[in-house]
């Protein structure tokens, strides 16, 4: 298998102390998680999802985990402003905290409590079970554009997180570079539902969730790909990475780092047991391989 040089990575305006990065909504709700995930050897964390208001997010059954994957329908529950203070042990280490909020307004007042607290924001505009938030304002490229720019502002590296469940993600893509992210984030979940036979009604409390996990690799590498060819700025791959060949595959469409969420559920030490594969001194330099497989 191919193998990667170890060494300090910059992804987005934010240094990293490797090419593997807990994505937003797992293990990411105290200081205490955050920093346990980086002594476990991820190179940055991303924070749960930080929104303008408290809230208890949606009711239950909110997560059914599946053969290939896990379906979620959160709600975005997050305790807002008072998840500053879970930052202040970090200080000094490669955290980036999502964000969310309902317009360009809210995602700028949100960014703001974390300027000068972390290393940068991760604008949340792709979750697909959360009325108004997320994705609703994530499937049209004007307000990708206006919520980015908003918080570009702030002088705060910015990575926007994009949704999958669109016609064309370059669109949206084109879109965050034009308002000032310093990195794309592709995929979050996949829009989806399960019914349950028995019972005669859907699985999750919401209805509807989002798809993570395995099965929706395939859809993320495509998605990195096409962003790849569309955009300038840095790809952050994201989407069922569970091995170092999923980190190899995604940086060959164009990733120059890789988030993963599901398999932490199964394997806390993946970031351990992936770097251990991923890391030789006589593994090949990343430039090299971010990007190559477009020919």
């Amino acid at each position: 298998m191919v193998s990667l040089l170890p060494g300090p990575v910059r992804a987005g305006g934010v240094d990293l102390k490797n090419h593997l990065i807990l994505a937003a909504g797992v293990l990411g709700t105290t200081g205490a998680s955050l920093q346990r995930v980086l002594s476990l050897g991820a190179g940055g964390v991303v924070t749960k999802s930080i929104g303008p208001f408290p809230n208890e997010g949606h009711a239950g059954p909110c997560l059914v985990v599946m053969e290939g994957g896990i379906l979620n329908a959160m709600g975005l529950p997050n305790p807002s402003s008072d998840f500053v203070d879970e930052l202040v042990p970090l200080q000094g280490e490669p955290v980036v905290v999502s964000v969310y909020g309902g317009s360009p307004e809210e995602f700028a007042t949100v960014a703001g409590w974390f300027a000068g607290k972390a290393r940068g924001v991760e604008l949340n505009l792709s979750c697909p079970h959360a009325a108004g938030y997320g994705a609703a304002l994530g499937a049209d490229p004007r307000l990708v554009e206006a919520c980015t720019r908003a918080v570009a502002d702030l002088g705060i590296p910015v990575w926007v997180k994009l949704t999958p469940n669109v016609t064309d993600i370059t669109a949206c893509g084109i879109a965050a570079e034009r308002g000032g992210a310093r990195a794309l984030v592709a995929i979050n979940t996949v829009k989806a539902m399960r019914i349950s036979t028995g019972m005669r009604r859907p699985v999750l409390g919401n209805r509807f969730g989002g798809l993570s996990g395995r099965s929706i690799f395939p859809i993320a590498v495509r998605c990195v790909y096409e962003l790849y060819e569309a955009c300038s700025i840095p790809i952050i791959g994201c989407g069922g990475v569970s091995s170092a060949g999923d980190v190899i595959e995604m940086m060959m469409a164009g990733a120059t780092a890789v988030q993963i969420g599901s398999a932490v559920h199964s394997d806390l030490r993946v970031f351990e047991r992936i770097a251990g594969e991923l890391y030789s001194p006589d593994g090949e330099p990343s430039a090299e391989l971010v990007g190559c497989a477009h020919v």
